[in-house]
């Protein structure tokens, strides 16, 4: 994949996630306004470990009086692992959940108006004031093999009885496809999407390709590896990706 060379209003863009079922997304609201070349890859891929590979781990949930939640995958897959051993979570169990929307995610698994349920305001790292009301208890992180080490870093100094469990894979999907296929926009929305950018193009160069980045570990991944956040998000201004990407093309085509 190489960076685009032209100097012209903004025509296409990638987005590192899977295609919205609805066609009702914002995305292609903002597809129609622009009238722009929208494709969806997801630069990832989320693989379940078996309850096999998850005893492995020596973990037995029901030791754990405190679940830590950081995606919607993360809860998906932490309740299908229950499921597959049997295990039935108590009506005493906290979630310290990352955000609001996986609060409410909550809600397809359990009947969460009757769960102690902890919220943090979008990074894992403002769940930590939430951790120093709660010392006390014995915290098991729901995560995936590809995580960052904020909270365990914090668990360690506070020491907060912590244990990672990993209920599921991320993989770089292969991208091979995109070799010669250029964009204006490439909106990524985790470190593992820089880890895939990088794994299929050891080569990539930015040029004046635009990059978007959704998140503050996010955003640090994208720098660390070389390349400049054009556009970030959340913003006080701009909360969502497509509310931030919408006024960076409004500003950009109206300089051309």
């Amino acid at each position: 994949m190489a960076g685009s060379v032209k100097a012209s209003k903004i025509k296409s863009i990638l987005i590192s996630q899977p295609r919205p079922e609805s066609e009702k997304s914002p995305w292609f609201e903002l597809e129609r306004k622009y009238k722009l070349k929208m494709d969806f890859r997801p630069f990832i891929q989320v693989e379940p470990i078996s309850a096999k590979e998850f005893r492995q781990q020596r973990i037995n949930i029901l030791d754990y009086t405190a679940i830590i939640l950081n995606s919607r995958n993360s809860v998906d897959h932490f309740f299908r692992m229950c499921t597959e051993m049997k295990q039935e979570m108590p009506a005493e169990m906290k979630y310290f959940c990352v955000n609001e929307s996986i609060a409410n995610y909550l809600a397809k698994y359990i009947q969460v108006r009757k769960r102690k349920i902890f919220v943090g305001k979008g990074t894992e790292m403002e769940l930590f004031p939430l951790f120093k009301n709660h010392l006390t208890e014995k915290y098991l992180f729901a995560c995936s093999d590809w995580r960052k080490q904020d909270i365990e870093k914090f668990m360690k100094k506070s020491k907060i009885e912590f244990k990672e469990g990993y209920f599921y894979k991320i993989k770089s999907s292969d991208l091979s496809d995109l070799t010669h296929v250029n964009y204006d926009i490439i909106a990524f929305f985790s470190p593992a999407d820089i880890r895939s950018l990088f794994e299929n193009f050891p080569e990539f160069k930015q040029n004046k390709t635009l990059i978007a980045g959704f998140g503050a570990t996010t955003i640090k991944a994208m720098i660390d590896a070389g390349l400049v956040a054009n556009v970030q998000a959340p913003t006080p201004q701009t909360p969502s990706m497509i509310m931030a990407i919408d006024k960076h093309i409004e500003a950009h085509n109206k300089g051309i």
